[in-house]
């Protein structure tokens, strides 16, 4: 046994004797029990004299490495260092290849007991200097500051499946080190396991996808195959080409990056190999060919004219510049834990063990058993949902949560009973993923059934209280015998309780997806949102109730206001009896007066009504001001109505009658020659034409101005929305942004129409004038008093003999009650018409028979053909007319008497 190792079995406290030039193993099971372990607090530089842990075998990063470097004179050198790692499966000797390489004191295995002795990663500083002494033994020096790690060993029976650590420490190696040593034994190339090329494979698809995925700016990688007991049987060039031949092979089956689907090993990597004979077998041979092949630790540079290392140069450096990861010397501990932190958190590397292969293949085939019976029970219920959506017409399923409740407790249990066997682990994942698969359907067909009941619910919701208000405006009459809140307030708890008990019994204990309570929030707030339509909808029946009672009321009203200009006997429907008011001037304040109380009157109704719709203020407020507007639009509706040209002549033509044909007493008058039809006609015309401007305007007689609308409507209420105002009639002086004046919505009658009416009637008023003159002058013609004496003394035989007579008698008598009758009814005059009438007809009569008869006998039509024979002898020509248009005479008398003349 060597001093060293003595010494570290006496507990490693003293450092190797000068002699001991080759550092075995101790005996010992003590684990790199003399390097500085990760600890809490950093270790001083004696506990650092060996070397120091870089990440334990809990995969925890050295925080203190920095110190170990600092301490080893290694963060001067700047980027003046190369990394060196080993890999290979346990038991190799790859600690005994480094000790030998570089002079360091890793562990290595007892020659007695075959047990790990690398846990984790370390690393130590080369304390070697291989030189040939030859010539030029200065440039084959091995190179300075070279730190070694010395990676756990891969197929260890202590980790057994569990290869999670070693897949992470063999890329933290490749991705972090100029060279990977590759410790194999000769007997296991050409293996797969043997040779860990299955791990090799799943570094290298890991590293391209972490740290190689653009070759051109991603530093190279000597790949270093240290082949161990080579016997020389088989050439290393045999060796190195099976080698190859399988890493190229592994290669092309990797999953790479895009862009780099074509890229090659070689394009990331450079090879070496070297044989090592057999340490036990051959001791001496094994001393010269590690003292030869630590000489190639050493800096070199690339021939260009060879494309790599190769078999031909064993004696080259392996220390490239393009192999330099170029991190200087105080950052590398920073570079290598951040390095690390991204393998620990990639998933691709936790790749699963034997037993967890089984148990994923078994638990997803169980689990696609049971989703079968699921299926069998859930499809039917998911189609017919589906169908109900598609038509429009969600229908709720009867008993669909104990259909839910069932299947999923079959499903789970059944899962249990038969993959709690497996790895327990993929178990509790498979279950959760079952779990998951299970409640996606559950939850689509509870969110349908909530849907549908939702619907269902704010449909029947929405029919109940219509129903009820329509049932409660028949039995109280004029929609006032309901309440709608209390309507409203009963349906909405019917609704909300059966929306729970449908939800109720779609809960699923142990489902963190079973509830329900967004889903009523959601309900209740649907339901509020269509009371509150319905009560818009209510408000606006009782306004338009409201609306035509004040119609109904300024109908009335307002027309007898304006009949009061009339007596009635035009048939204007005016009182013909009643109290007649003082003045027509005051007309327009009783419209008003009228108006504003009916419109208080409404208010009011209105008011009461919308109380029991349990309408907030503002919606009150709201509908108020819109009452206000429309009963000012039925008030100027029905004005339009009764100043219509037919009406207001009508009622001005009964105004002018009264006060021209009747007296103060209302007793008719008859016109005599001596009364004054002029003055009474003057006096009722002006009287009559001094309406025709009070009507044109709507003024109050006491202010002489308009009423005060704009005030007695109100400003718009700070509530009022868009929607609110679209049926809105604009009203001048109010809206002013509609353009129109106060003065102009007061005009009742424009001032064209007020003077073409105020012509029609003075013309109307004339033919009355006439009338009345006709009828006084038709009584002027009087018989003298001496012509009834003569009348007496010549007809007195005849009176005596009618006297006499009974039948004369009584026929007299007869006359002169019809001539009495007569001339009280006053139908002498219209009875002188018939007379005239039927005279005229007769006499037209006649002259029509005598031209019928005259166009139709020959005799009649004979003297007038022989006259108008006559007629065309007589005829005068131009030759019978002399100079002076006169006749000439027979014989040429006339000739003479015109030159006579």
């Amino acid at each position: 046994m060597s001093a060293i190792s003595a010494n570290r079995i006496n507990g490693g406290t003293s450092r190797p004797q000068a002699g001991s030039r080759y550092p075995t193993a101790p005996s010992s099971l003590t684990v790199n029990g003399h390097f500085a372990p990760i600890s809490g607090e950093p270790a001083t530089e004696e506990q650092h004299e060996h070397g120091v842990q870089v990440i334990d075998e809990d995969k925890q990063f050295n925080p203190h490495l920095s110190t170990y470097l600092k301490h080893k004179n290694i963060i001067p050198a700047g980027f003046n260092y190369h990394l060196i790692s080993v890999f290979g499966s346990q038991s190799t000797g790859k600690s005994t290849l480094l000790n030998h390489l570089f002079g360091t004191e890793f562990d290595v295995m007892s020659e007695t007991a075959r047990k790990q002795t690398t846990k984790g990663i370390w690393m130590s500083v080369n304390k070697r200097d291989h030189s040939d002494g030859g010539a030029g033994s200065e440039m084959r020096k091995m190179a300075d500051n070279i730190l070694v790690m010395d990676v756990e060993g891969t197929d260890g029976r202590e980790r057994g499946e569990d290869q999670d650590f070693e897949r992470k420490s063999a890329l933290f190696a490749l991705a972090t080190s100029e060279v990977l040593i590759v410790n194999i034994w000769e007997h296991q190339v050409g293996l797969y396991q043997g040779a860990n090329m299955g791990l090799l494979k799943t570094v290298f698809e890991v590293n391209l996808q972490l740290f190689l995925k653009d070759k051109n700016s991603t530093p190279r990688s000597l790949l270093f195959f240290v082949i161990r007991d080579h016997l020389g049987t088989t050439p290393l060039s045999n060796l190195r080409e099976t080698l190859i031949q399988d890493l190229t092979r592994i290669w092309t089956t990797l999953s790479k990056p895009k862009g780099l689907e074509n890229s090659r090993i070689e394009d990331y990597f450079d090879f070496a190999f070297s044989a090592l004979p057999h340490k036990i077998l051959q001791p001496k041979n094994f001393i010269t060919e590690v003292e030869k092949l630590g000489t190639r630790f050493r800096e070199d540079y690339r021939d260009s004219k060879k494309p790599g290392l190769n078999d031909q140069e064993l004696d080259g450096g392996v220390f490239l510049p393009e192999y330099h990861r170029r991190i200087p010397a105080d950052g590398f501990s920073v570079y290598a834990e951040g390095v690390w932190d991204q393998i620990v958190n990639n998933k691709d590397l936790d790749l699963p063990t034997q037993q967890e292969l089984l148990a994923q293949f078994r638990c997803d085939e169980i689990s696609r058993e049971v989703l079968v019976a699921f299926d069998e029970a859930i499809s039917p219920l998911e189609s017919q949902q589906a169908d109900g959506v598609r038509l429009g017409n969600p229908t709720i399923i009867p008993g669909l949560g104990d259909v839910m409740r069932e299947s999923r407790t079959n499903a789970i249990k059944d899962f249990e009973t038969e993959g709690s066997r497996y790895h327990k682990g993929v178990f509790t994942r498979k279950r959760t993923e079952l779990e998951g698969k299970v409640d996606t359907r559950l939850k689509a067909l509870s969110q349908g059934q909530l849907s549908a009941a939702h619907k269902s619910g704010v449909a029947d919701f929405t029919q109940a209280v219509t129903a009820a208000v329509k049932f409660g405006q028949k039995r109280g009459g004029k929609g006032g015998g309901y309440d709608f809140a209390e309507i409203v307030e009963r349906e909405k708890g019917k609704a909300v309780g059966k929306f729970k008990n449908e939800s109720e019994g779609l809960r699923i204990v142990g489902a963190p997806w079973s509830k329900y309570e967004q889903e009523l929030r959601l309900f209740e707030k649907e339901l509020g949102e269509v009371s509150a339509r319905l009560r818009g909808e209510e408000m606006r029946r009782l306004a338009t109730r409201v609306e035509r009672w004040v119609r109904s009321r300024l109908g009335e009203s307002i027309g007898l206001e304006f009949n009061k200009l009339g007596s009635g006997r035009g048939g204007s429907g005016a009182p013909e009896t009643g109290e007649k008011p003082a003045t027509e001037k005051d007309l327009w304040d009783r419209i008003w007066t009228t108006f504003a109380k009916t419109v208080r009157e409404a208010e009011a109704i209105f008011t009461e009504r919308a109380r029991s719709f349990d309408a907030s203020p503002e919606e009150v407020e709201v509908g108020l001001w819109r009452l206000r507007r429309k009963s000012w639009g039925v008030l100027k509706a029905k004005l339009e109505e009764e100043v219509m040209e037919g009406n207001l002549l009508l009622k001005l033509r009964e105004n002018f009658e009264d006060k021209f044909r009747y007296d103060e007493a209302g007793v008719p008058r008859i016109w005599r020659p001596t009364d004054d039809i002029e003055g009474a006609y003057t006096r009722a015309r002006e009287s009559t034409l001094t309406l025709i401007p009070l009507l044109s305007r709507f003024r109050l007689s006491e202010t002489s101005a308009p009423p005060p609308l704009p005030e007695w409507v109100g400003v718009p209420p700070a509530s009022l929305s868009q929607a609110d105002e679209e049926d809105l009639t604009p009203i001048g002086g109010v809206d002013e942004d509609e353009g129109k004046s106060l003065e102009e919505e007061m005009t009742v009658l424009s001032e064209t129409k007020s003077q073409d009416l105020g012509v029609r009637f003075k013309k109307m008023a004339d033919g009355v004038y006439v009338e009345a003159k006709r009828s006084a002058i038709g009584g002027v013609a009087q018989v003298p008093l001496y012509f009834y004496g003569l009348l007496l003394a010549l007809g007195w035989n005849e009176i005596w003999a009618v006297l006499r007579n009974p039948i004369y008698f009584l026929f007299l008598i007869i006359l002169a009650i019809a001539a009495y009758v007569t001339y009280t009814l006053n139908l002498w005059g219209p009875m002188l018409r018939m007379a005239e009438a039927a005279g005229q007809q007769a006499l037209e009569m006649g002259k029509e028979r005598l031209r019928e008869f005259l166009d139709g006998s020959e005799i009649a039509r004979r003297p007038i053909r022989e006259r108008a024979a006559d007629y065309d002898d007589d005829a005068i020509s131009l030759q019978s007319l002399d100079g002076r248009g006169k006749r000439r005479g027979i014989g040429g008398e006339r000739d003479e008497d015109d030159d006579e003349i």
